[in-house]
């Protein structure tokens, strides 16, 4: 049963394409129309709206923007309405509306469901959605590491769950690996710091610089270096303010101060403001009696030892020698305490290095054992899945004119006695995705010795047995929509033929669109839409059109005879029609 269906795709000023409408059957439709028709254009489309790369030259000379809009049929609680939902879509009657625009600067947005998106969310639908392949699938086929991957996906749980936990293992071994490796090789560059690191903590520790230490001995060598001023400033003061006991005749502040109060205080009662004035007065004397005190105080207490003046400046000798070499961040002792402090932080985690390297190396090597059952346990699954995949392609494809080949998985191992992890008794690479190399051989032929596709299979072989690859892929991990882009190519004759009945087959549970120029292809689809250029002398232009009874026996002559009217060609066509039919 199809769950999703492709209903139709509006293309505007995309190519050589003005406004065309593309209707897409749930069943099987073939896209057909002479060589460089546009074809292809349908498949750029459809790419656009699963988020494939936008480029400016795609947008029609003259103008603005391309617009690609489709209709998809999805059932709620699909993956793909879900994830829609979540990125703030809605559904029109069940059907999801996706756009796309691309400026001619090259610009693109992207709709889902009326709401702006970002294109990533158009990529995360794809996969629920449609499957596209073309010829450079094909290629694509021949590389060992795509065959792994189709292995692992047919296999499904079976690979997927322990190819999960192996992952998380080799994640943590690659880091352990690279830490160790960085600690081991680093080793000489880490004993030289900690060699600098206790030298400086030991010339720190030997002179024992206290927090704020250097301010309070350049307030003191101050006072020490000018003690004699001090001491002939503060006494000068006194006097001035408490008088001279060797000049009784002098006039002191104190004296002054206290005419004052007695002028004001024989008055103070006549008035408030002068009485306000005197307290003032009052407060002013005994200020002065208290600083005269303290300048007495001062004088008598001044220490003018010049041997106090050398021991702080040598003091000060040696700060200032630790706050230049060790103060990074100003010169002061606070900042030689707090390299002092950082110093002993990384002196302890450089001479821990050695049981660190201990602690590592014995997570590698549990990491490494558990890594090699967890690729065991991958290698086993992958070799009993690729029996079954093997077997299941095989069928497909003696139902696609190739009665006699067989397809066969070879999975192996390269030894790697160095770094390798062990694997059936053995030291061999690895890698994120395990340990296995993953080859498809076929034998097109009884008698035929197996080779890899790449080496032993024709152009129509190789689209054949894709075509068998995703036949299976449709019976164990089935995708609503398969677009096929010339994928027969190579293909002619019988072989075509039985291609179209298969296309046919798998359009019974999925939507399959097939752009060819087999009318073998074409004539078992349940739809035929044809891709026609047009030109008036000065613009180029297509346009799609689906072809029903004498139309689509005209255009499947065309393919078969390129002529249209010929007798021969139209009997064969309608043969071909009826046989379909017949089939399906």
């Amino acid at each position: 049963m199809v769950v999703s269906v492709l209903e139709e795709m509006r293309i505007r000023s995309l190519g050589v394409i003005d406004d065309a409408v593309v209707e897409l059957s749930p069943g099987f439709t073939a896209v057909t129309g002479e060589t460089g028709a546009g074809k292809t254009m349908v498949v750029t489309s459809l790419g656009l709206l699963l988020g494939g790369r936008a480029d400016a030259a795609l947008v029609r000379l003259g103008a603005k923007a391309a617009v690609v809009e489709g209709r998809i049929t999805v059932r709620p609680g699909d993956p793909a309405a879900t994830r829609a939902q979540e990125a703030g879509a809605e559904l029109d009657d069940g059907a999801l509306l996706i756009s796309r625009t691309v400026s001619a600067e090259g610009r693109s947005r992207a709709h889902l469901g009326g709401r702006s998106v970002p294109v990533g969310v158009l990529t995360e639908l794809a996969d629920d959605l449609v499957a596209v392949h073309g010829q450079t699938d094909q290629q694509g086929l021949l590389r060992p590491a795509r065959q792994r991957q189709a292995l692992d996906r047919y296999a499904g749980d079976a690979v997927a769950a322990p190819h999960a936990k192996y992952t998380v293992a080799y994640r943590r071994l690659k880091a352990v690996s690279a830490e160790l490796e960085t600690i081991t090789t680093r080793a000489r560059e880490r004993a030289q710091e900690a060699d600098l690191l206790r030298f400086g903590l030991e010339e720190i520790g030997a002179v024992e610089p206290l927090a704020g230490e250097d301010v309070e001995l350049a307030a003191e060598a101050e006072r020490l270096g000018h003690a004699e001023a001090l001491a002939s400033a503060a006494a000068l003061a006194h006097a001035a303010l408490a008088g001279n006991p060797e000049d009784p005749e002098g006039i002191d502040a104190n004296t002054l101060v206290a005419g004052a109060q007695r002028a004001v205080d024989a008055v103070r009662d006549h008035d408030p403001a002068l009485g306000a004035l005197a307290e003032r007065i009052g407060e002013i004397g005994i200020l002065l009696g208290d600083v005269a005190g303290e300048l007495a105080g001062y004088a008598d207490n001044l220490d003018a030892d010049p041997l106090r003046l050398a021991a702080v400046e040598e003091r000060r000798a040696a700060l200032t020698q630790l706050t230049r070499k060790y103060g990074r961040y100003e010169a002061s002792t606070d900042a030689v305490l707090l390299w002092a402090q950082e110093g002993v932080a990384r002196l302890t985690e450089l001479d821990g290095d050695d049981d660190r390297i201990g602690e590592l190396t014995s997570e590698r090597d549990v990491l490494r054992e558990e890594l090699s059952g967890l690729a065991q346990a991958l290698t086993d699954a992958r070799t009993e899945a690729a029996a079954r995949f093997a077997d299941a392609v095989t069928e497909e494809l003696a139902s696609l004119a190739m009665p006699h080949a067989r397809v066969s998985i070879d999975i192996r191992q390269s030894e790697d006695p160095e770094r390798g992890i062990e694997v059936g008794g053995r030291l061999v690479s690895y890698s994120s995705s395990g340990a296995d190399e993953v080859e498809l051989l076929l034998a097109p032929h009884p008698g035929a010795h197996p080779r890899p596709i790449g080496k032993g299979a024709s152009g129509g072989e190789l689209s054949r047995v894709m075509l068998a690859v995703e036949v299976v892929f449709a019976g164990s991990d089935p995708v609503p929509t398969y677009l096929f882009d010339e994928v027969d190519a190579g293909v002619g004759g019988k072989a075509a033929v039985e291609v179209g009945r298969r296309l046919a087959k798998l359009a019974r549970s999925a939507q399959v669109v097939v752009v060819t120029h087999l009318p073998q292809v074409a004539a078992f689809a349940d739809r035929q839409l044809l891709v026609e250029k047009t030109n008036d002398g000065s613009v180029t232009r297509s346009g799609v059109t689906v072809l029903e009874g004498e139309d689509r026996v005209r255009e499947l002559s065309r393919m078969l005879a390129g002529q249209e009217d010929s007798q021969t060609a139209r009997a064969h066509a309608e043969e071909l029609l009826e046989t379909a039919r017949a089939e399906v």
